[in-house]
């Protein structure tokens, strides 16, 4: 077994859990330091099995699949939070696992995620467990209406989650959502998301992106600008909140933290995902070191590179057929830089890839700029704006 604080040596395996598009970027990349990969994924031809050196086709519950893996493999991690942690534990018997399953234990739970914040001093905004028409109601009276009422797992792009403004629609929506106990959320006085990219070694080495504003569409991230123009006093909080989450965890591997900015200036912590991310995409063309490639220094044991971007950044999704009906548009874009993800259908709402459009070092453009630079891909900014929310 391959020892916790070891470096991998060059041509050592590293075990990807799940197949999808954060699975095949964190391939590409273990490829560039020397690297093999073997995935673990129920899809024989998804987009991380394209371009990885082995596959394991299974269930990621099924211990015949977990056990020929872990042997197959000198250190495991993970694309994607949507696994069981048990799995993970019946792997870390064989070989080294980052991030551990109790970091995944605790972000795939938003009331243990909420706990786990609170206990170490993160500001949240307010929040209730709600388990009953009881706790549903006294939920109301602490977070104030409206709110938020979210599952506490498997929730994602907006999934899992009803906005509640008056409370005769509340037991509507604790039954509509599923399964129960579920979480309510204070709604914040919003002027913007941002997030960090925050990577830990097992040294202890810590990293930090510069933080990155996010806007949504119809739940979905839509654009990543990077750096985010918020005050630099904001900026180092954040990167401080990053910082304490990775090392209260013991984080070995890389972990994005969003946050809210209210309109009085206060950062309040949303959830955070312990792998890379997709406001993290940026990095792959701005930054000498990417996302990808500071998660698998870390998971591999090699030392982790200072965190600097040389160049701003707009990262946009391309999300389902009406983005991919633009690619002939975006491939013929000067500037553009983009990365597909390998998926055979365009399905509506789904991630198919991201366009990346650099800028000089300081030099980000206002939204007019933006419009500009998107091109073709334009054509939601301004609702993008209206629509940008706590959600």
């Amino acid at each position: 077994m391959t020892s916790l604080h070891s470096p991998l040596k060059p041509n050592a395996v590293i075990g990807i859990v799940g197949g999808g598009q954060l699975g095949r970027m964190s391939a590409v990349a273990a490829a560039r330091l020397g690297f093999r990969t073997h995935i673990l994924t129920p899809e024989a031809n998804g987009p991380a099995a394209q371009v990885s050196h082995s596959v394991t086709c299974g269930k990621y519950d099924d211990p015949t699949a977990l056990d020929a893996f872990a042997r197959a493999v000198d250190v495991v991690t993970f694309e994607f939070e949507n696994i069981s942690a048990d799995a993970l534990d019946r792997l870390a018997k064989h070989c080294p696992v980052h991030p551990s399953g109790h970091i995944l234990r605790i972000s795939q739970d938003r009331l243990a995620e909420k706990t786990f914040f609170a206990s170490a001093g993160i500001p949240l905004a307010p929040w209730h467990p709600v388990t009953d028409v009881k706790t549903l109601h006294e939920a109301a009276e602490k977070v104030g209406l409206p709110l938020i009422l979210k599952t506490t797992r498997n929730g994602y792009d907006g999934k899992g989650q009803r906005r509640v403004h008056h409370i005769h629609d509340l037991e509507e929506a604790f039954n509509a959502l599923a399964p129960h106990p579920l979480v309510a959320e204070g709604m914040v006085d919003f002027a913007c998301e941002i997030s960090v990219m925050v990577a830990r070694g097992a040294d202890g080495t810590v990293r930090c992106f510069d933080p990155a504003l996010n806007r949504h569409w119809n739940g979905i991230l839509d654009l990543t600008l990077a750096p985010a123009p918020i005050d630099p006093d904001i900026a180092t909080q954040a990167i401080k909140l990053a910082t304490t989450i990775a090392e209260k965890l013991e984080l070995v591997g890389i972990l994005g933290v969003e946050m809210f900015v209210d309109r009085t200036g206060n950062l309040l912590v949303n959830e955070m995902a312990p792998r890379p991310h997709n406001s993290g995409h940026w990095t792959m063309n701005a930054c000498p070191q990417d996302q990808f490639d500071m998660h698998i220094r870390a998971v591999a044991g090699l030392p982790l590179p200072h965190a600097v971007r040389h160049s701003d950044a707009i990262m946009k999704n391309l999300v389902g057929p009406e983005d991919m009906a633009l690619l002939p548009q975006i491939m013929a874009t000067q500037g553009f830089i983009p990365h597909l993800y390998g998926k055979a259908e365009a399905r509506v709402g789904r991630k198919m890839g991201h366009v990346n459009v650099l800028f000089p070092y300081g030099a980000l453009p206002g939204n007019l700029g933006i419009q500009d630079a998107l091109g073709p891909l334009a054509t939601k900014t301004a609702a993008v704006e209206e629509e940008t929310s706590a959600s």
